[in-house]
């Protein structure tokens, strides 16, 4: 199912749109076939969680390790040495944390800022804010500021996000960068109208989410 639903979904978004299989949840088997199916990028929210499936599908094919949760500064470390990328930079004491770890792990690692452009989401950073904290972080030798993410509105209508999505892309423009990851399962097309060039798809490709304790 797993390999019927990927097929569709890079039969129907376009081929320079990225899509991030969000596996928050799901067991490592999931995990395992969904990289047989030609999944390449994997997002994670919960560090313990994503470390022991990493862990559990270490020999397979490489993949590109997403952290799409909030970020903790005391475990940016640990952040660090599991993910390749962070999508969720929301703050510059989080940011910090970030750089001090890569710079001592000796790697220069790639990250988003967090927008909030939805009333209903706790994180993120408010759209006018967004390029002074990405001038900001490009002090640091260790980052390397790719781009923006962000979470649509909670049970908006089509509109309401397609303006949401709009307002990210404007503050991408101004951020710059080549990674805009605006959408998930159930507002991607409003996303790519929005000029997304990066989708973090879960229930659309895997189904419904088990319950499962958040580490």
């Amino acid at each position: 199912m797993i390999a019927e639903r990927w097929a569709q979904l890079r039969a129907e978004i376009p081929a320079h749109v990225a899509i991030v299989a969000a596996t928050k949840s799901q067991p490592a088997s999931v995990l395992e076939e969904a990289l047989a199916a030609g999944v390449r990028d994997i997002g994670e929210n919960y560090l313990q969680e994503a470390r022991a499936k990493f862990e559990a599908v270490r020999g397979g094919p490489a993949f590109t390790k997403h952290f799409i949760g909030h970020v903790q500064s005391n475990k940016a470390k640990a952040i660090v040495e599991t993910f390749d990328v962070v999508q969720s930079v929301d703050r510059i004491e989080a940011g910090l944390a970030l750089a001090k770890a890569a710079a001592v792990a000796g790697k220069r690692l790639r990250v988003l800022i967090q927008l909030n452009i939805s009333p209903n989401e706790r994180f993120g950073v408010r759209p006018q804010e967004a390029p002074e904290l990405a001038r900001a972080l490009r002090q640091e030798a260790s980052l390397a500021v790719d781009g923006v993410m962000a979470i649509g509105p909670l049970g908006a209508s089509r509109s309401e996000t397609a303006r949401a999505f709009e307002v990210a892309a404007g503050v991408f423009g101004a951020v710059g960068g080549t990674v805009l990851s605006l959408g998930m399962s159930g507002d991607w097309r409003e996303a790519l109208r929005a000029g997304s060039t990066m989708v973090r798809l879960g229930s659309v490709l895997f189904g419904p989410r088990a319950a499962s304790a958040r580490v």
